[in-house]
């Protein structure tokens, strides 16, 4: 067979190429429990996948609890922080509820709603008027982590998606970090939390 045909007919064994190609290159992740049919054919050739991305000059990494994205460690501005604004984002989130007893690990059940979420503000509003993030501020920044595969909009509010669980890794591994130094606070400060959060693109 020629190289040609070759290319050919491993192309033809990746039909959703375009479509994923898009999406990663766009910043987004991609998640099971949103795309489960683009989910199964990635996960289907994931070898192929990942070598002919790698072979164009992106990774892309596939997490086994339902998630995948072109993962960089360039850096800018820009995708710094809101990056930063996420992680800050995801750490109120998870400070409200692990005061109210709720399991982080099971952060995909709950749903986030306006009226909520004013509450959290209410709750975090020193940290996050310093960062200029006020109620209005925090639905628009969902709305930015929904463009990235980190929630999905629902007509009752939002639902976050595994893809956080990138920033949860972070989050419970700054904590555990606090904890084996010797510090009685478990929940990080926000500087030591955001500053290496996950490499996140803008969808522009």
């Amino acid at each position: 067979m020629t190289i040609p045909h070759a290319l050919a007919a491993a192309l033809s064994q990746m039909p959703a190429l375009a479509e994923l190609f898009r999406l990663f290159l766009s910043g987004k992740h991609l998640n099971r429990m949103a795309e489960p049919a683009l989910w199964a054919e990635l996960e289907q050739h994931e070898a192929s996948y990942v070598g002919l991305f790698a072979a164009l000059g992106f990774e892309l990494r596939l997490d086994a609890r339902g998630f995948a994205w072109f993962h960089s460690s360039d850096a800018n501005s820009n995708i710094g922080k809101i990056s930063r604004q996420l992680a800050l984002l995801f750490m109120v989130i998870f400070d409200a509820q692990a005061n109210a007893g709720k399991a982080l690990q099971r952060f995909t059940d709950w749903l986030i709603d306006s009226a909520w979420l004013a509450e959290v503000y209410k709750q975090q509003q020193d940290l996050l008027d310093a960062e200029g993030l006020n109620p209005d501020a925090l639905v628009e920044l969902l709305g930015r982590a929904c463009n990235l595969g980190f929630a999905v909009a629902e007509p009752a509010g939002w639902r976050l998606l595994p893809a956080v669980c990138r920033y949860l890794d972070h989050f419970e591994s700054l904590a555990l970090t606090a904890k084996t130094d010797g510090y009685e606070e478990s929940t990080p400060a926000a500087e030591d939390w955001t500053a290496d959060a996950p490499d996140d693109e803008e969808n522009t």
